[in-house]
């Protein structure tokens, strides 16, 4: 079977019974922050399976697309040196929320993979491992399911109670419970032994699918309590079932991977397809491909950084196979072609795609350029044969050689690098960022509520409604007394709880003696949380209070919201389909819009882009939401925001006579009319690929054009002038301060060249090389440099070290003609000029130059230079 078909037959498999077909989520999981990738089925469910978000079902099924190449989940290394690791890859899991449990989950797995109308494996191929002191899924197989009890394992713990191969955790703390995992045979002619025994690292018994029963809820102290209701999370990795199905050993030899194996072979013009670099590319292309369409681009941090790492290995296997230019893009077609039907997201963004992938080659191609260099650098002092770890390290941390690049380069020249001595400076690094991670959070801290927050805030700013639980410090508490901080839960409220970018609001709660002020609406799962201070009384669970929104507040976010909404469409419209929102933040001072870009915006373009979001505000047109099912909102054309979770039931908002259709949860104004004008106040670059866009509206837009016009009323009567003579008068003032420092640099070239007439008289013999060592108030850097090139020239032959004060700053310039630069040279001189003021400095061989803060030091300086002449034309 091929891997495509095997990926619908489980899909059709699970649809049968009952298991709503879900689509893969994004590769950056969406509002979860404990994870940098999305590195298993479960990620999109795990609000489902933490009792948070309910859904309009209790099965669900899914081909997830996942990556681990970053963070605490990273198999890069291993990439295209073992059958099984990859960087990229697809899991089939099948999910219960508090539906079925242990005995169905193992009967499901058991009859798709064995039945003749599936997958029709031999029974005598598969083996189960389940945990010890699972009492329960043992008898299961053995008893329901028919396996004979030599090919059930029971896997214990490692030490500690529950750190165990089968007992599965999300994290440090979060749903977790025992797992049962199946493993397929590949056959005694393969080395390996089952799981638990001494030879289970071995490759005959390859682990297929993973069933996780979530049955407990592990707290951020250590304990377990069990879930209310228990669920199931599995997952199967579609590229090893391929392997098993289709009857190879390797990963690499089905058909999704021998499709790109051929391709790049093709590109690279090699005929073994089995080489391990060549599998590095396979591999590396699904995974930077997939990055690219979900939003990921090259950077310097975060997730943008494993991207360019990812893209540099593969380049840099390319390279080894012999690559001279630009590859790696060429593979994008190639992929599309196998994976498009499944993922049509690689179909649309395929050009995108392969634009990113050809920046970022051509950008380490510099890399490699320089790299021959720098490790030439970073090795000239080198004493023995081996490249320090600390060295390898800075290398790949500094300059971005992979560990691959600098053993290369080594080889080249019979050296070797300390690899333990690297692996400690990179585990010393993984712990700073350990440490530092915002990766990270107690999943357990919630509110223990049985029902949901209503909002009424679309319709109503006022209202009454029961106190339903207190927070105070992170606990609930009964009662919140006056002068308190904390936090009120009402049964229904009209506070708007932050999110899709808008604050959440401000205002008041309040009953008879009792006044509450909410500064800020938080939500936790379904529940919003009214964060505030208790001003006057006390409140109790159970206490009704009237809740009033700030309207005024509400209002003025409303209108930047709505704005943002006309922004992104313009921005796609002017810029191109490839902008998606990368975040976005609106209260009632402004909006800030980030957006995928890789290129700075003109000022040609974002004044067009302001008229026309303002062309629409004009033509006042109804801002129309609807209440519609997901199905019906994509068939109208809404667009969803990246990584946003939506209910089966969703708000369509539609401006300008449908110039704009999203899916938004948030509050908006009537008419674009009532937004007044946009006026863009900033445009910048804040990450790779990504720019942001900051405006007001409203009120808030007519006050910057007053302030505007004012301080253009200040110009131009500092000018002597009037409005429209300003700009002018402008021009006319920065000509004249052009000429005039273009006649001051001539003027100093004047004097510079008269100061070099005078000074290459000074010169005096030292072991029979001319040497002028000389101090010169008041000059500035530049003015040296070009007095030091105009020496050098009058001497024809010889050395010339310069300094200047100005202030507490030295400054500090050596030249060396270029008939002496065999023996003497301008960087060692300065170095050791710049030591006695207290700097540092370089440069090439003929000139170089140098800052101080010493400026006691200078004289000791010029006098170093007549002993290492002697030394140097001894």
């Amino acid at each position: 079977m091929k891997s495509s078909e095997i990926r619908q037959a489980f899909l059709e498999y699970f649809n049968r019974q009952q298991h709503e077909v879900v689509n893969s989520s994004p590769l950056i999981p969406g509002n979860d922050p404990t994870v940098m990738f999305t590195v298993a089925g479960m990620v999109q469910f795990k609000d489902c399976f933490l009792g948070k978000e309910k859904r309009s079902y209790t099965r669900a099924t899914t081909s997830q697309k996942c990556l681990r190449a970053g963070g605490k989940h990273n198999d890069l290394e291993n990439v295209g040196f073992t059958a099984r690791h990859h960087t990229f890859f697809e899991m089939l899991g099948n999910f219960s929320f508090g539906d079925y449990f242990k005995e169905d989950a193992i009967k499901f797995a058991w009859e798709f993979l064995t039945s003749s109308e599936w997958m029709n494996i031999p029974k005598d191929k598969l083996i189960v491992t389940v945990y010890e002191d699972d009492s329960e899924a043992y008898a299961l197989w053995n008893d329901k399911m028919g396996v004979p009890a030599d090919r059930i394992i029971r896997i214990g713990d490692k030490g500690e109670k529950y750190n165990s191969d089968n007992f599965w955790a999300m994290g440090d703390t979060g749903p977790c419970g025992p797992c049962t995992e199946i493993f397929y045979d590949h056959g005694p002619e393969i080395w390996g032994g089952p799981p638990g025994s001494p030879e289970e690292d071995g490759d005959r018994f390859v682990e297929i699918w993973n069933l996780v029963f979530m049955q407990y809820n592990r707290t951020a102290d250590g304990v377990m309590e069990p879930l209310p209701k228990p669920s199931v999370d599995t997952g199967m990795g579609l590229e090893r079932i391929s392997a098993c199905l289709q009857g190879v050993h390797s990963n690499y030899e089905i058909d999704l991977f021998q499709h790109l194996l051929n391709a790049a072979a093709k590109i690279l013009n090699v005929t073994d397809t089995t080489l391990a670099s060549l599998r590095v590319i396979a591999d590396h292309i699904r995974a930077c491909s997939f990055m690219i369409s979900d939003g990921i681009v090259p950077s310097k941090e975060g997730r943008g950084y494993v991207l360019r790492r990812i893209v540099r290995r593969a380049a840099l296997h390319g390279h080894k196979l012999g690559a001279t230019e630009a590859f790696f893009y060429k593979l994008v077609p190639a992929l599309t072609e196998i994976m498009g039907e499944a993922y049509p997201e690689l179909v649309k963004n395929q050009k995108l795609i392969e634009k990113e992938l050809l920046k970022e080659e051509e950008k380490f191609a510099e890399t490699l350029e320089q790299g021959v260099k720098i490790f030439d650098q970073a090795t000239a002092d080198l004493k023995g044969s081996v490249i320090p770890g600390e060295t390898v390290f800075k290398l790949y941390d500094t300059y971005g050689f992979p560990v691959d690049l600098t053993a290369m380069v080594a080889r080249d020249r019979d050296l070797t690098i300390d690899e333990e001595g690297f692996e400690k400076a990179m585990n010393e690094q993984r712990e700073r960022a350990r440490a530092a991670s915002k990766f990270s959070v107690d999943l357990t801290a919630k509110v223990e509520l049985e029902k949901d927050t209503e909002f009424t805030g679309y319709t109503d700013l006022d209202g009454q409604s029961k106190v339903v639980a207190l927070l105070k410090d992170g606990a609930q508490v009964s009662e919140l007394n006056d002068g308190d901080s904390g936090i009120v839960v009402l049964e229904t409220t009209p506070f708007y709880a932050e999110s899709g970018g808008q604050v959440g609001d401000s205002g008041e709660l309040l009953a008879e003696g009792v006044s509450f002020a909410v500064t800020d609406t938080q939500k936790d799962g379904a529940n919003h949380l009214h964060v505030g201070l208790v001003e006057a009384g006390t409140i109790k669970v159970g206490h009704v209070l009237g809740a009033k929104v700030n309207k005024a507040a509400r209002a003025a976010t409303e209108l930047n919201h709505s704005a943002t909404h006309l922004l992104h469409a313009v921005l796609r419209e002017v810029l191109g389909d490839h902008v998606a929102q990368k975040g976005s933040l609106v209260d009632a001072e402004k909006l800030r819009f980030d957006f995928s870009h890789s290129e700075s915006i003109s000022a040609q373009q974002l004044a067009e882009i302001e008229t026309r979001v303002n062309t629409l505000i004009s033509a006042n047109t109804d801002i129309v939401t609807e209440v519609m099912d997901i199905d019906s909102a994509k068939e109208k054309g809404a667009m969803a925001l990246f990584g946003e979770k939506y209910d089966d039931t969703v708000r369509v908002l539609s401006m300008a006579e449908d110039y704009s259709i999203e899916l938004c949860g948030g509050t908006h104004a009537k008419r674009t009319g009532d937004i007044g004008i946009l006026k863009i106040t900033s445009e910048s670059g804040i990450a790779a690929g990504v720019r942001r866009i900051e405006a007001v509206t409203g009120m808030a837009a007519y006050q910057r054009t007053q302030e505007s016009d004012a301080i253009i009323s200040e110009i131009a009567g500092q000018l002597k002038g009037n409005r429209d003579s300003a700009f002018e008068k402008v021009q006319q003032l920065v000509a004249k301060a052009r000429q005039l420092e273009k006649e001051l640099e001539q003027a100093k070239a004047k004097l510079a060249s008269s100061a070099g007439n005078d000074l290459a008289g000074q010169a005096v013999d030292v072991a029979g090389v001319k040497l002028l060592a000389t101090k010169l108030d008041g000059a500035d850097p530049k003015g040296l440099r070009d007095l030091v090139d105009q020496l050098k020239n009058k001497l024809q032959s010889g050395i010339v070290l310069l300094a200047a004060v100005n202030g507490e700053k030295v400054s500090l310039i050596a030249g060396v003609t270029k008939d002496l630069t065999g023996q003497a040279k301008a960087g060692d001189l300065i170095k050791l000029a710049a030591e006695k003021v207290g700097g540092k400095g370089g440069g090439r061989p003929d000139m170089a130059q140098a800052g101080g803060s010493d400026p006691s030091g200078v004289n000791a300086a010029l006098e170093l230079a007549k002993d290492w002449v002697a030394e140097k034309f001894a």
